[in-house]
């Protein structure tokens, strides 16, 4: 498994991978990691006093509602009969570290920790025997959202939408499968959300064959797969982390945003 990182130094953006405990510059072998990566020099500064940034910046954030069974019974909602999605624009990715911005007037504004995939090929139609195949890796995302938006509207696009919704990171964990992988989290320390993906009601190769015969995935696309039960209220000076077993953590601080 190779940790992929998008990172910054001295003001240069490149890519790091991450391999048996060792970080080295990523050589492409195409315009994007996407198209293929060797290991270049190895990086002598401690990836804690690199900068991160979003691993990766999608075309479009694919979100499922509701895909696990304890998180559809805290929202007093039916278990649904399909995936049930929803998108959310590029311009809500956040960095790891960077802040989550309350936007003023809103009302309450939830965490929701989740496992994400993230899309290494162009992806049409996909069957789901084949579905594994069109898979970079996986990350974490935090699927912020304006509760009390969110519970007067149909759609979802207003309360998931906000610039920095969607901090995504600290890395791509490469060479996955389907092996069920732990979700937390948590805020200020305190673990509220604990879960794994073996509880997913849709998993992850069903979600691929549904959303392709929708919609063309493009590298660095990326689906996060829905968030299990414990989501909560974040406020001005919090700080949130979700955990993905083999990703790591993504943390990011809370703020108000200024009116």
């Amino acid at each position: 498994m190779d940790r992929i990182y998008r990172v910054s130094q001295g003001g240069e953006p490149f890519v790091a991978v991450e391999r048996s405990g060792t970080l080295y510059r990523a050589v492409l072998t195409g315009a994007t990691v996407f198209d293929g990566y060797a290991l270049g020099s190895v990086i002598s500064t401690p990836l804690s006093q690199l900068h991160l940034l979003a691993p990766t910046r999608p075309s479009k954030m694919v979100c499922v509602g509701l895909n696990y069974r304890d998180h559809a019974a805290e929202m007093k909602k039916a278990l649904p009969s399909e995936p049930m999605l929803f998108l959310k624009p590029s311009s809500a990715t956040l960095d790891p570290g960077a802040t989550i911005r309350l936007p003023p007037g809103v009302g309450r504004v939830d965490h929701e920790a989740e496992l994400a995939v993230v899309i290494g090929q162009r992806a049409h139609r996909v069957p789901r025997a084949r579905a594994w195949q069109y898979v970079f890796g996986i990350t974490c995302v935090n699927d912020v959202t304006a509760r009390d938006l969110q519970n007067r509207e149909v759609q979802y696009t207003r309360a998931k939408g906000f610039d920095t919704f969607a901090p995504i990171g600290p890395c791509i964990a490469t060479g996955v499968d389907d092996t069920p992988r732990g979700v937390d989290g948590s805020v200020n320390g305190v673990r509220r959300q604990h879960s794994s993906s073996a509880q997913l009601i849709f998993p992850i190769d069903e979600l691929i064959e549904y959303i392709t015969f929708v919609m063309t995935l493009e590298p660095g696309d990326v689906i996060s797969t829905g968030t299990p039960s414990g989501v909560g209220a974040l406020v001005h000076g919090d700080t949130v982390t979700v955990t993905v077993e083999g990703v790591g953590s993504l943390t990011n601080p809370v703020a108000e945003e200024q009116a």
